[in-house]
């Protein structure tokens, strides 16, 4: 397909998401079964268009003072791809399958691209709802926060220590120019430049063979602030698809015990085949087996560490889902403050005397961290929380140190400070 078509093509799925309002994925999905002569790499190109324009979807519109579908294509190619009023013109030609021809007021508010008198949620390009809670999260750093949060994630790989160290991955994967994670002491990190299309990990003999794991910067360092060590009896509540139950499993070199659950057997559905390829025999999966039964009643007290991988609004992860974004609603909020609270009610059993219990949540809004854990504490007398500072020197993240959260207990990793995905990790002592 020509450029241009490619950007017909991402303009009618932008039309689709608008009108169905539908996930990202989904939408494309049904586009490449439609459009069979379409490509892997058309298809690809037309995705990177689509995400490009939901990341920038707030600051597109406001210069094209316009909320349709092409308007939000015109501005992001603009905005997140730096591309001249000329090329794009290029690109909008009506001849073939190209978009028709820039109006004089679609090329006007392009040449200008004014933001005279922007708010902050359409400088930081974050939904208009959320800019109360980004003030009080970020205060004078949310444009910068929020713009950090509309970037391009990069592709970071964790190096499964039960099976290889970085410098070997290194060496092993050099033909993908890979570079040690500037904080995660196993990562590694593959930057993803302009609308190119990431390496085929699936292809890759290290990934096949389990030596590497596709895990975010920010989510290996949540796994390794909970400090899981050999010989201790761990609990991750929410394990999902696994990532961090991997990720502790090779903090504790196989040795202990890690038990993985989850409210929604389906999420630990991938955790199987991930177990068997990563070499983890220390992890036993815990699946729900009716509204009834608690699969992990009988470690009731008994762990050193109970993980809380907490559902939340995703806000951390907006690099990698621009749609999650657009799509979350304020009714979602609270309702995933009242799920939150219910889980560490839940959790707070399973602590021993003297054990941990770690709160973490891909968000970066007060009401579903700070607050949490400010809400628990004083409901939970006999559980403190750690200082930042000794939770980091007691994993080794010393370099951290200006993680601290200026809110109350706990750390936050943010994209605009650490070039992370947003992550909070609050780590609790009972007794």
């Amino acid at each position: 397909m020509h450029p241009a078509a490619r950007i017909d093509s991402a303009i009618e799925v932008l039309n689709e998401l608008e009108t169905r309002r539908r996930p990202a994925a989904d939408a494309l999905k049904d586009w490449g079964l439609a459009h069979r002569f379409a490509g892997s790499k058309d298809r690809s190109a037309i995705a990177s268009l689509v995400f490009d324009a939901l990341r920038r979807r707030a600051s597109a519109r406001w210069i094209m003072k316009s909320e349709s579908a092409r308007a939000e294509m015109i501005g992001a190619l603009h905005l997140a791809r730096n591309m001249p009023v000329e090329e794009i013109e290029t690109h909008f030609s009506g001849i073939g399958h190209a978009p028709p021809p820039l109006d004089e007021k679609e090329r006007q508010n392009l040449s200008r691209a004014d933001f005279s008198g922007a708010p902050d949620w359409v400088l930081g390009d974050f939904p208009e709802w959320l800019a109360p809670s980004f003030l009080r999260s970020f205060g004078d750093s949310a444009v910068e926060e929020g713009r950090a949060l509309a970037a391009r994630a990069p592709l970071d790989l964790r190096v499964n220590a039960l099976k290889a160290s970085r410098a070997e991955m290194l060496a092993e994967l050099a033909h993908l120019s890979p570079a040690p994670c500037a904080l995660a002491p196993l990562g590694l990190r593959i930057v993803q430049t302009g609308g190119a299309r990431g390496p085929a990990l699936a292809a890759e003999p290290a990934y096949v063979r389990g030596l590497v794991e596709i895990q975010d910067e920010g989510s290996q360092l949540a796994a390794r602030l909970a400090r899981a060590a050999p010989g201790e009896q761990v609990l991750d509540l929410c394990a999902g698809g696994g990532g961090k139950t991997l990720a502790m499993a090779g903090d504790m070199d196989n040795r202990g015990q890690i038990y993985a659950t989850d409210s929604d057997g389906r999420r630990l559905a991938p955790i199987f085949a991930r177990l068997d390829k990563a070499g983890a025999r220390n992890v036993q999966v815990r699946a729900p087996r009716g509204p009834n039964m608690d699969p992990v009643a009988d470690l009731a007290g008994a762990c050193d560490l109970v993980l809380v991988d907490a559902p939340c609004t995703g806000v951390g992860t907006w690099r990698r889902n621009p749609d999650a974004k657009w799509r979350t609603r304020p009714g979602a909020l609270e309702q995933r403050v009242k799920a939150q609270t219910e889980i560490l009610g839940r959790a707070k059993d399973f602590v021993k005397q003297g054990g941990r219990l770690v709160y973490v949540t891909c968000s970066l809004l007060c009401e579903e961290n700070e607050d949490r854990i400010a809400e628990f504490l004083a409901q939970n007398p006999d559980f403190t929380a750690e200082p930042a500072q000794d939770s980091l020197q007691k994993a080794g993240l010393s370099a951290l140190s200006g993680a601290a959260s200026p809110h109350g207990a706990g750390l936050r990793l943010t994209p605009a400070r650490y070039d992370v995905d947003g992550f909070y990790i609050a780590v609790l002592r009972r007794g």
